[in-house]
């Protein structure tokens, strides 16, 4: 019994694959402009432009999403319009690595929506 157990802790660790890259949190708004600048953020239904600006842009499912971000006190922060309904103002974490970006609201106490920067 003990050889089965360690033939399939073996097994595991010659299959594992590799963990994916941890996110970082972004600290300033230069950084999240270089992340953002020229970018489409994506994710299912939803593509989304955050110009250095201040501005958003894009759809949410089909309606159309617009809006305005600042950065305060190291949290990105929006007032945000989808299919013409005020979804209001929120300042949120942000995260990074590689490709993907993750928005958490509330300052980050709040729920979560990570996209693919393309």
């Amino acid at each position: 019994m003990l050889r089965m157990i360690s033939m399939t802790a073996a097994a595991a660790l010659c299959f594992a694959t590799p963990a994916f890259a941890e996110l970082s949190k972004v600290n300033s708004a230069d950084e999240f402009k270089q992340i953002v600048s020229g970018k489409t953020l994506t994710r299912p239904l939803v593509k989304l432009q955050v110009s250095p600006g201040g501005s958003i842009s894009g759809r949410g499912a089909t309606w159309p999403v617009s809006g305005n971000w600042t950065w305060k006190d190291g949290y990105f922060c929006r007032s945000l319009e989808w299919g013409g309904d005020d979804l209001g103002y929120n300042c949120q974490e942000v995260k990074a690595s590689g490709n993907k970006i993750r928005f958490t609201s509330d300052q980050g106490a709040g729920d979560s929506a990570e996209f693919t920067i393309r």
